[in-house]
């Protein structure tokens, strides 16, 4: 550092280098559609992380985007959300992919999770999993797909243009 200058107070978080902004943009691009219906339907609360998943003693999780349905606001606290969201939102890496379709998957199965989905930008993908359902294999939505999302039966129904989320092809 050149003499008389000081190391700066504020430093880059160090997680931005490892999940990159096109993870970012993505996940602020499905929070805003997913926060922007639930708010407007009165839903339930959409949140994005760093928010802990405790689904059970010493079985925390950390997903990039969660909802939780109104009714079911009692697993939430200053803690994070203390039993199955209704939605899990993961947005994979190379780094992450295996973790994130495997033990994250099973664990969002086990402790009943209702839908998981997996974005996975690279293949310009989502993959849905209907977990209450008891799906063994994802729905996979492309580009010229629209995924849409219903909260739980009788719900509104949300319709995402796969290609505004992962880029069209």
């Amino acid at each position: 550092m050149p003499s008389g200058v000081s190391e700066p107070f504020v430093r880059p978080f160090p997680g931005l280098n490892v999940v990159g902004l096109r993870h970012q943009g993505i996940v602020t691009d499905l929070v805003t559609f997913l926060n922007t219906f639930v708010r407007a339907y009165d839903l339930g609360r959409v949140f994005a992380s760093p928010v802990d998943v405790l689904l059970g003693e010493g079985d925390y999780l950390e997903p990039d985007i969660v909802f939780v349905r109104k009714g079911r606001s009692d697993i939430l606290s200053d803690r994070g959300v203390e039993g199955p969201p209704d939605l899990v939102v993961e947005v994979i890496s190379p780094a992450s992919a295996d973790r994130d379709r495997g033990i994250k998957l099973e664990r969002y199965r086990h402790f009943g999770v209702a839908e998981y989905w997996v974005v996975d930008p690279d293949v310009r993908a989502v993959e849905v999993w209907a977990l209450a359902d008891g799906a063994t294999e994802p729905m996979v939505f492309r580009p010229a797909d629209v995924l849409r999302w219903i909260p739980w039966d009788g719900a509104p129904v949300l319709e995402v243009d796969v290609a505004e989320v992962v880029g069209g092809e």
